[in-house]
C-alpha cells in the first residue's frame, strides 16, 4: 500500500482532479473507476472520486492504476479518404465517437482505426488517442485528421493550438441567411444541465469559459417542408465542445435536428445536420500546404434532396 499526503496546492479540487496530476499517464475515465473500485481510503474509509482533497491528510492507494490497452474492433466501418506513411483522413460517420472514455469501450473511430493501423497504439496524448487529432461530436459526421507517428502528432497539435489550421464544416439551419457573420462567445459547460454548453457571460456560476471563434457564411437558401432553411459554410478558429451548435443557437440560427439546442426537427431525420468538410494545414515534413476534403454522407445528400428553392 502507498502512503500521499495532499499539498497545499490540492486546496478544494477533487480527489480524482488531484490524482489525474499524480498519475497522468491514466485517463480520467479509468481513474474514476480504480476510485470506484476502493483502491483510495482516508482513515481507513473508502473514497469517493468527486469528494474534495483534504489538505494534509494521508491518503492509502492499495496499488496504482494500470494503463489499459485500446483494443482494435475490425467489425467497425472505416471509410479512408487520404493515407500516407505518416497521416491519414478518415471519414467519421455520425452515431460513432471519436474516442473511448475507457480502454474496454470498443465501438470508437478509435477502434476501427486501431484494428487496420496496429501502429497508432501509443500515438497521442494518451494511451486512448490513438492518433486522433481532433475530436468532432457524436452525431457529427466528416473529416477526422489522424497521426500515425508521435512527431507528427506533436506538430499538428501545435498547429491546432496556434489556430492555423482551417477548419471547414457545412451546416443547414433554421431561417433565412443573407449575409456573412461571425460569432465570439466565451463558452462553458452548464452546471445544471450536463452535456450542454452555455454563454459563460450570461450565468454567473459558469466555470472554465472557453473563448470560441466562429465565421460563417450562406451557400444555398432553401425550403424544407415550407421551413426556411439556409446551407452555411462555417469555419471554426477554436475548438470548444459542440462550438458550432451553441454558437449558431445562440445566434438564432439552430441546425437543423439538433435536438439539444433548439433546432427544428424534422420527421425521418435523426441527427444534426453538420458534417466537417475539410481541413487545410502545412505537412510538418515536407512543408507543402495540403487540403484534405470529406463529401456529404447520404443521409445528408438525401435531406438536402427533398429541399426547395
Amino acid at each position: 500500500m502507498t502512503e500521499l499526503i495532499a499539498p497545499p496546492e490540492t486546496q478544494g479540487q477533487r480527489l480524482d482532479a488531484w490524482l489525474a496530476t499524480v498519475f497522468p499517464e491514466i485517463s480520467r475515465a479509468q481513474l474514476r473507476k480504480w476510485i470506484d473500485a476502493g483502491n483510495v481510503l482516508l482513515r481507513n474509509h473508502r473514497c469517493a472520486k468527486g469528494e474534495k482533497v483534504e489538505v494534509g491528510k494521508t491518503y492509502q492507494l492499495q496499488g496504482s492504476p494500470q494503463v489499459s490497452e485500446l483494443q482494435g474492433n475490425p467489425n467497425l466501418p472505416l471509410d479512408l479518404l487520404c493515407g500516407a506513411p505518416d497521416l491519414l483522413a478518415v471519414s467519421k460517420p455520425a452515431g460513432m465517437d471519436c474516442q473511448p472514455n475507457a480502454a474496454d469501450e470498443n465501438d470508437t473511430l478509435a477502434n476501427s482505426l486501431l484494428a487496420r493501423y496496429p501502429d497508432l497504439q501509443g500515438v497521442g496524448d494518451s494511451p486512448l488517442t490513438c492518433g486522433i487529432l481532433h475530436r468532432i461530436d457524436r452525431d457529427t459526421s466528416g473529416l477526422v485528421l489522424v497521426a500515425r507517428t508521435q512527431p507528427m502528432y506533436d506538430d499538428l497539435r501545435r498547429q491546432f493550438r496556434e489556430h492555423t489550421i482551417e477548419k471547414h464544416y457545412q451546416a443547414l439551419v433554421a431561417g433565412h441567411v443573407t449575409t456573412t457573420g461571425h460569432l465570439e462567445h466565451l463558452l462553458a459547460h452548464n452546471p445544471r444541465c450536463p452535456g450542454r454548453m452555455i454563454d459563460a457571460s450570461q450565468w454567473h456560476d459558469a466555470t472554465r469559459p472557453m473563448k470560441a471563434i466562429t465565421d460563417y457564411r450562406p451557400l444555398r437558401r432553401l425550403h424544407l417542408h415550407g421551413l426556411p432553411v439556409t446551407l452555411l459554410d462555417v469555419t471554426i478558429f477554436t475548438g470548444v465542445t459542440h462550438q458550432i451548435r451553441a454558437q449558431l443557437s445562440f445566434a438564432g440560427l439552430p441546425i437543423v435536428g439538433d435536438q439539444r439546442y433548439g433546432g427544428p426537427q424534422i420527421p425521418g431525420f435523426s441527427r444534426h445536420f453538420l458534417h466537417a468538410v475539410s481541413a487545410a494545414f502545412i505537412h510538418p515534413v515536407t512543408q507543402q500546404p495540403l487540403r484534405w476534403e470529406a463529401p456529404l454522407t447520404q443521409d445528408l445528400q438525401a435531406l438536402l434532396m427533398l429541399c426547395t428553392p
